[in-house]
């Protein structure tokens, strides 16, 4: 009752609650395809690839007075190099690919600590994204959201069914002539854009879990991926909704008591999956028969 009375009253918290929304929109959709294609681990080089993004905008816009220039547009343009980067390797490279998604994640970090350090003045706006601050986001940060939030919709909704076809079955796509190569970039690329979304709402370190879970635990009640994008986009918005609320009483980081929440309901619904195998219904035995019986005139 405190959070729900301190939202229509506070203007800050309007904002994160609707960024927390916005971002569960495209975590939902494209959350799915990730899980679906099991191209997480991409999705994690990606994220830690952001902060050298944020902080070379940052630097550009004290140091040389780009004012102009936003984290965030660093942000989204260090994802999307990275996410092109890592589908080329993967795709022409397989046997590096591993070694080249660990140097970009630790070249992308490392730049930003960089830029972070040569960037003068207080940096805790910069140090928000790495962990998480959804209640520094701005109205102004939240048109960047909406823009990136849109363009996530269109193409996941235009580029459905080719999308579908190279998660599920990549080589059934090439043989009915689709571009596999295009798509899984384009795929790539629409990763890069709602981990730019959800490190507002989670940060870099924890941007996986929230793309992830949500997908995992609607996995175990759908059977189509056009349910699952649906059912992981409401539990998304229910989620970071839910852990705004918890966490404002006690004055917790808001991205932390969300994946806290996330990963509490996975191994809740892990676990009801698994309770019948591990406690089976005994049948009882059968009655015998008379005409089994042994019967001796």
């Amino acid at each position: 009752m405190e959070f729900l009375h301190a939202v229509r009253e506070q203007s800050f918290l309007q904002v994160a609650l609707l960024t927390g929304l916005l971002a569960s929109v495209a975590c939902g959709l494209v959350g799915s395809y990730v899980v679906v294609r099991r191209i997480t681990y991409l999705a994690g080089g990606i994220a830690h690839c952001v902060l050298g993004g944020l902080g070379a905008a940052r630097y550009l816009a004290v140091v040389h007075q780009w004012s102009w220039l936003h984290p965030l547009m660093g942000a989204v343009v260090a994802a999307l190099v990275a996410a092109v980067i890592i589908g080329l390797v993967s795709l022409r490279a397989k046997q590096r690919e591993d070694t080249v998604i660990g140097a970009l994640w630790a070249i992308g970090m490392a730049l930003g600590v960089l830029f972070i350090a040569r960037t003068p003045g207080y940096q805790v706006d910069l140090m928000s994204y790495l962990f998480g601050s959804i209640l520094m986001v701005t109205r102004g940060d939240l048109w960047l959201l909406v823009v990136l939030d849109v363009l996530v919709i269109a193409i996941s909704v235009l580029y459905y069914h080719p999308l579908l076809a190279v998660c599920f079955d990549e080589e059934f796509a090439r043989l009915r002539g689709l571009r596999v190569e295009v798509y899984y970039i384009l795929l790539l690329c629409l990763t890069a854009l709602t981990v730019v979304l959800l490190v507002s709402v989670v940060g870099i370190v924890m941007v996986i879990a929230l793309l992830t879970l949500p997908v995992a635990v609607a996995g175990h009640f759908c059977k189509t991926l056009w349910q699952l994008m649906l059912l992981s986009t409401v539990l998304s918005m229910v989620m970071t909704t839910a852990g705004l609320a918890i966490s404002y009483g006690p004055d917790l980081p808001a991205g932390a008591t969300t994946i806290l929440l996330a990963g509490s309901v996975y191994i809740l619904v892990v676990f009801a999956a698994q309770l019948p195998h591990l406690f089976p219904r005994r049948t009882p035995a059968r009655e015998q028969s008379p005409s089994s019986t042994d019967t001796r005139g």
